[in-house]
């Protein structure tokens, strides 16, 4: 490798710390920029956000990089990014008020077996993809779930009816196996005269 090659490879054409600065000022914006488009964004519940995001991480690239294309920029972007996240949530863990207020709350989609159709509204989460998350949890439909909540993460934690249909079921064979069991032990002992 030539000297000129290894040294446009390695050679920053920005200032250390505007290097440093960019990736923090981007990692800023797009965590508040996120928190305000809605948990929905991180559920990634459809391929329109999912294109979103992938969009997105391109649109802020060359923010992130500016007109350094080096490898040595790119590794100090990147450890930044990777040092301010570390960092973030370290302090987030020990700080529950300020993590609720960049995370959000969890909302509820369903609460005792109703669907909370504003909430689905605030969240634009149509009704069947609601029922499509459902179904990748084991409910056959939206009537075995009880409750569903979109955490603030964007992941939707479902919890049954209780009892569940099969729950039922196996409840209704089992005592129903118990009353033929009782009856054969009837028939089975020797009858005193």
């Amino acid at each position: 490798m030539s000297a000129p090659a290894f040294h446009d490879m390695f050679a920053l054409g920005l200032p250390v710390a505007e290097k440093i600065l960019r990736p923090i000022i981007i990692y800023v914006f797009l965590i508040f920029g996120l928190r305000l488009a809605g948990k929905r964004e991180m559920a990634q519940l459809n391929p329109f956000d999912l294109v979103v995001l992938l969009m997105l991480s391109n649109t802020v690239q060359n923010a992130i990089i500016g007109e350094d294309n080096s490898v040595t920029g790119g590794i100090i972007g990147a450890m930044t990014l990777l040092l301010v996240n570390h960092a973030v949530i370290r302090y987030l863990y020990g700080h529950q008020t300020l993590e609720r207020l960049v995370e959000g709350d969890p909302d509820i989609l369903i609460d005792n077996g109703v669907v909370q159709m504003k909430a689905l509204e605030r969240e634009l989460i149509t009704l069947s993809a609601l029922e499509a998350a459902a179904h990748k949890e084991g409910f056959a439909s939206l009537e075995e779930v009880d409750r569903a909540i979109l955490e603030p993460g964007g992941g939707i934690c479902f919890l049954g009816k209780k009892p569940t249909p099969e729950t039922a079921r196996h409840d209704d064979l089992v005592a129903r196996l118990d009353q033929i069991q009782a009856q054969l032990a009837q028939l089975t002992q020797p009858t005193r005269t």
